[in-house]
């Protein structure tokens, strides 16, 4: 019997996956570096738009980011809906992440940049609550901190490998937006990988492990619970309606799940792990995006794995690596669990 039957579960069931792809997807969803040029994912503004974005900064000024769920926003003009389109469709139908190229933020307070990064990521999708107390908005920095139980990765400048955000949710968002304020002295760089890929090479060189990845597996819910609800919830990374893959991926919080909930990880699970870190760690399934001061990534979280190096941050605490985070997600609430 699978040890998870036993055990009481975080209901995920509607993940289970109906289904199993069973075949090599050939088209564009399953790219490799070898076949795609990063550059295809950054995006600039005409002439019209750059006037309309220096227009939209005027009209944020004075919002808090607080305010931001709940107070009348400027409307985009169409210059500036156009150029969110485009954005928006690489995530969903191009390469599954993009670079908006920028905004100048000479001059500009952190909460103005903030509110108009807000506005423009309301064209890819409704913004949702980050952590359980409700915050919309989340600053990723170095603050010291160790990474481990009840810390994010993000908190410090540790590495953080291939993951989609909040894969152990009942509701991950759909979308994923980074503003960079400042970024880092050195590295810290954003890497991509298709699901297809992986899912590819998995089905071609590694189909027990595969196999095993469609079934659920622990994964440590960071403490962003009730406080009197289960540390660990439990689904299968891969799900697959007959049409669309998609997947929850950390191979770091999985593995932290099983040290939560004991005992030791089953040796099936393992080596489905070590099978999938070693396709993830093939230089030819990944590309790299730098981003800088004024650009806005955005990402398709249920399509694609994302990675960020660990990095060198600068001495002069007003420069130091600092990016705002906004989740994306339609459907559901907008509060943690949706």
């Amino acid at each position: 019997m699978n040890q998870l039957a036993t055990r009481p579960q975080l209901d995920l069931s509607a993940e289970v996956s109906p289904s199993r792809l069973s075949e090599i997807i050939t088209d564009g969803r399953a790219w490799t570096q070898d076949s795609i040029d990063p550059a295809d994912a950054a995006f600039s503004p005409n002439a019209q738009a750059q006037d309309d974005l220096q227009g939209l900064m005027e009209k944020c000024q004075g919002l808090r980011p607080d305010d931001l769920p709940t107070v009348p926003l400027p409307a985009l003009p169409a210059s500036l809906k156009s150029f969110m389109a485009e954005v928006k469709a690489s995530c969903d139908t191009g390469l599954g992440f993009a670079a908006a190229d920028r905004l100048d933020l000479d001059g500009v307070d952190v909460e103005t940049a903030t509110a108009v990064s807000w506005n423009l990521g309301r064209a890819v999708g409704r913004q949702v609550a980050q952590k359980w107390d409700g915050s919309m908005l989340y600053d990723i920095a170095d603050f010291g901190m160790t990474f481990g139980y009840g810390v994010r990765g993000s908190y410090t400048n540790a590495e953080l490998v291939f993951h989609t955000d909040n894969a152990f949710a009942i509701a991950p968002p759909d979308y994923v937006s980074l503003l960079c304020l400042y970024p880092a002295k050195t590295v810290g760089v954003s890497r991509f990988c298709s699901l297809y890929t992986l899912h590819n090479q998995l089905l071609e060189h590694h189909p027990k492990a595969l196999a095993r990845l469609y079934e659920p597996l622990i994964f440590d819910r960071q403490a962003e619970h009730a406080e009197d609800a289960q540390k660990v919830s439990y689904a299968p990374m891969f799900r697959w309606d007959g049409t669309r893959l998609t997947g929850r991926a950390h191979l770091g919080l999985i593995k932290k799940g099983y040290k939560i909930i004991g005992p030791d990880i089953d040796v099936e699970t393992k080596d489905a792990l070590a099978a999938l870190e070693k396709v993830t760690s093939s230089p030819n399934n990944w590309v790299e995006q730098h981003l800088e001061r004024g650009q806005i990534q955005f990402l398709n979280n249920q399509e694609l794995a994302h990675y960020r190096s660990k990095f060198e941050d600068h001495d002069n605490p007003t420069i130091k690596r600092h990016l705002i985070l906004s989740w994306h997600r339609d459907q559901g609430s907008v509060g943690y669990d949706g």
